[in-house]
C-alpha cells in the first residue's frame, strides 16, 4: 500500500488546527469540529447554513460576497482578516482564508479556513459595519483611495470613516489607528 492510500482525508479535515468548512454557492456543506466550536453552534447546526450567520450583518455578508467575487475569479483564493459573529452575538476578528473550486465561479464550491484572533485582537470600540469594513482594509495597509476603489466610495468618504475610527480609538495618526486596530501581543 502506498502513502497516498493510508492518508484518511476525512480525518484530517477533522482535525486540522484552524475551522474548516466546504461550501456551495455560500452555503455550508461540511464543518470541522474546530469552525462550530469557534462560531459557538454545534457542527449540524451549521451544515446547510448560509455564511450569513457568521457575520455581523446582512449587509456584510453582501458586500463581502461581492468583494471576494472578483478577487477570486482571477487568483483563485482570498484571504483576510474581518470582523465575524458568534452565535452569542460576540464579535471578533477572524482570518478567513478560501479557494474557489471552480474558477468560472468563486461561489461556486470552495474550502475554506476560519482562524479565531481574538486572543490577538479584541473588538473594543462600537463600529457601525461600514467601519468593520474600513478597519479591516486599513489592517490589510490599504490606502483611503485603493480601499475607496474596493468598496465603490469616494475616498472622502473613507476619510470620513477613517476620522472617525480614529476618534473611537483614540489614535492620533493613521499608524496609531492601525496599530490599536491589531493588538499586537507581544
Amino acid at each position: 500500500m502506498n502513502v497516498a492510500q493510508a492518508i484518511n482525508f476525512e480525518t484530517i479535515f477533522q482535525q486540522a488546527p484552524v475551522g474548516m468548512c466546504v461550501s456551495q454557492n455560500r452555503i455550508i456543506r461540511a464543518c470541522n469540529d474546530d469552525l462550530a466550536h469557534m462560531f459557538g453552534y454545534q457542527k449540524e447546526e451549521l451544515l446547510g447554513q448560509s455564511f450569513l450567520v457568521l457575520y455581523p450583518t446582512p449587509d456584510e455578508f453582501e458586500r463581502t460576497g461581492a468583494r471576494i467575487t472578483p478577487i477570486m475569479s482571477s487568483k483563485g483564493y482570498y484571504s483576510d482578516e474581518r470582523i465575524m459573529k458568534r452565535a452569542n452575538q460576540e464579535l471578533f476578528w477572524c482570518h478567513v482564508s478560501g479557494r474557489g473550486l471552480h474558477k468560472e465561479d468563486a461561489h461556486a464550491a470552495g474550502i475554506w479556513t476560519f482562524e479565531d484572533l481574538s486572543s490577538k485582537r479584541s473588538v473594543t470600540a462600537e463600529l457601525t459595519p461600514r467601519e468593520r469594513e474600513i478597519a479591516a482594509l486599513l489592517v490589510e495597509g490599504k490606502t483611503s483611495k485603493l480601499i475607496a476603489r474596493q468598496i465603490g466610495l469616494s475616498p472622502r468618504t473613507v476619510e470620513m470613516h477613517r476620522a472617525k475610527l480614529m476618534r473611537k480609538f483614540t489614535a492620533s495618526t493613521s499608524s496609531e489607528l492601525v496599530h490599536k486596530l491589531l493588538r499586537i501581543v507581544s
